[in-house]
């Protein structure tokens, strides 16, 4: 790799993240290029970048983001997730994937700026996803209004239920 190609690789890895709102380095080593594939389609899936990275680029591309509390944190072969609009996403596809593939490590993360251990990405996996939390949301909303109407309706629901009664009877 020529010195232009070193700069271009380090000025795309800087652009990403920066736009990344959460990241968790993994470790990958003794994962096969068939598992790798299927943990990237994964991640994919959930709107998720996956890169295998240099890291000496990648230390150089974390300057001024708010990636850069990881710069000490890229040692040996290492894979970065990249998550730019679900904070929840890369660390929970990930903790997934390393419940049946054990050679791939979480070893640390970035949330919004915050450091994370193995512990607080294993927690942060735990919590439900963006549009989980939004349906609780808008289900918590609708249940007062739901009430309403059912005890709005219920008289009514009697009268009509009396009145039919007494015409099936005469």
């Amino acid at each position: 790799m020529n010195k232009e190609e070193k700069k271009a690789a380090i000025d795309e890895l800087h652009e990403k993240f920066a736009r990344a709102k959460t990241a968790v380095i993994t470790g990958y080593s003794g994962i096969n290029v068939e598992q790798i594939s299927i943990l990237r389609s994964k991640l994919r899936q959930a709107n998720v970048e996956y890169r295998v990275v240099k890291n000496t680029l990648a230390r150089k591309a974390a300057e001024g983001t708010g990636l850069d509390i990881l710069k000490d944190h890229f040692t040996g072969p290492v894979g970065i997730a990249l998550g730019y609009d679900d904070v929840v996403a890369p660390a929970k596809v990930l903790f997934e994937f390393s419940k049946t593939q054990a050679k791939l490590e979480l070893k640390f993360g970035v949330l919004e700026g915050k450091l994370l251990k193995q512990a607080d990405i294993k927690a942060l996996a735990s919590l439900p996803s963006l549009n989980a939390l939004r349906g609780k949301l808008v289900g918590l909303l609708q249940a007062p209004a739901s009430r309403i109407v059912g005890v709005l309706a219920a008289p009514g629901g009697q009268i009509a239920r009396v009145i039919k009664a007494k015409a099936d009877k005469g």
